[in-house]
C-alpha cells in the first residue's frame, strides 16, 4: 500500500484557494497517502481552511515563511521510507505514487525519483522533459531512467533516509533553485537520482507569485551552488555563462549583489563534488547553456 511507503508533503503561502484544490486532489487518489501540508506563515487564512476541511490531513503552522526548510521540518517527522514533494500548485496523477515508490523499492541506491511534468491547462510537456528525457549523466546499468545531477522538489519522491542524511534543503539557500545544491550532496555520497516518464505530474502555474524575486534567488543560488560545489574552473565558467543569459537590469543586479555578500560563508563551506561527479555536471554544461527552460528573465 502506498500510505505505508510514501507521505506527501506541500508547502505553501498565501494561495488558499490553489492549495486546497491541491489538497483535495492528493486526498481523492486511488492511491492516496497521508498529507502533510506545511503553512509558512500564510496572511489568507490558509492554516484555517485546511483545518476545517481536511481533518485527515497533517497541519505544520510556521509564524514565518521557511521557505523549502519547510519541507525539512515535516520530513523530521514522518515514518514513511519514502516522501512525494508537492508545490501547491503540482498534483500527482492517479499512479504515480505508487509507480515512484515502486522504483525506490526496486532499487536501493536510488534516491530520488523526477517525475514528468504536464502543465494544464493544456497538459503539454513542461519545456525542462527533454533535458530530462534525454540527460547525458552517465548511470549504472541498474538506473530505471535517465540519471539526474538535478531535481524538482514539487514533482519528486525522495528516499527519506538519503534526504537526511545530506540535511534535506540547505538553510542558506531558502528558495529558488534550492534543489541543486541537495542533487549534489546526494550524488556526492553516492546516492543516484532518475527520471521517470510514467511518474506524471500536473503543474498548474500559480500567477500569485513575485517573478522579478524569484528570478534574484535563482540567479543568487545558482551562483552560490557553483561556488560551493565546483572546481575553480568550472565555477568560473558556470558563473559566466548565466551572467551572460540573465537580463541586464537591477533584479539581476541584485541577484549578484546578495551572492557576493555571501562570498564568505561560500568559502568556509566549499566543498567540492568528486571527480565523478564534476564529470557529468560538465556533459550538462551544454544543455543547460541552450535551455530556454532555465532562463532567468522574469
Amino acid at each position: 500500500m502506498t500510505s505505508r511507503r510514501v507521505t506527501v508533503v506541500i508547502i505553501t503561502r498565501n494561495r488558499k484557494a490553489e492549495l486546497l484544490r491541491t489538497v483535495e486532489h492528493m486526498t481523492a487518489l486511488p492511491d492516496r497517502a497521508p498529507v502533510v501540508v506545511v503553512d509558512n506563515g500564510s496572511a489568507d487564512h490558509t492554516a484555517d481552511a485546511v483545518t476545517a476541511r481536511f481533518g485527515q490531513v497533517t497541519l505544520l503552522r510556521s509564524e514565518r515563511n521557511l521557505g523549502a526548510l519547510g519541507r525539512n521540518l515535516a520530513v523530521r517527522d514522518i515514518a514513511t521510507p519514502y516522501v512525494a514533494f508537492c508545490d501547491d500548485d503540482t498534483r500527482w496523477q492517479p499512479g504515480a505514487l505508487t509507480r515512484a515508490a515502486d522504483l525506490l523499492d526496486a532499487h536501493p541506491g536510488l534516491a530520488s525519483v523526477t517525475g514528468r511534468i504536464l502543465v494544464a491547462p493544456a497538459m503539454v510537456e513542461d519545456p525542462i522533459t527533454p533535458e530530462l528525457r534525454d540527460s547525458p549523466v552517465p548511470g549504472p546499468a541498474w538506473l530505471p531512467g535517465p540519471a539526474l545531477l538535478g531535481v524538482l522538489a514539487g514533482a519528486s519522491m525522495f528516499r527519506v533516509a538519503a534526504f537526511r542524511e545530506v540535511g534535506g534543503f540547505s538553510p542558506r539557500l531558502w528558495l529558488g533553485g534550492e534543489e541543486e545544491l541537495l542533487a549534489l550532496d546526494l550524488a556526492a555520497r553516492g546516492w543516484w537520482m532518475c527520471w521517470a516518464p510514467d511518474v506524471v505530474i500536473e503543474h498548474a502555474p500559480s500567477v500569485s507569485r513575485d517573478p522579478r524575486r524569484r528570478r534574484q534567488l535563482g540567479i543568487r543560488n545558482t551562483l552560490w551552488t557553483a561556488w560551493l560545489r565546483r572546481p575553480l574552473p568550472s565555477a568560473l565558467r558556470r558563473t559566466g555563462t548565466l551572467l551572460r543569459s540573465v537580463p541586464l537590469d537591477w533584479a539581476s543586479m541584485v541577484a549578484v549583489v546578495e551572492a557576493l555578500a555571501g562570498l564568505g560563508w561560500v568559502l568556509r563551506e566549499r566543498r567540492v563534488v568528486p571527480p565523478e561527479v564534476e564529470r557529468g555536471l560538465r556533459l550538462l554544461e551544454e544543455p543547460q547553456r541552450l535551455s530556454q527552460a532555465r532562463r532567468y528573465v522574469g
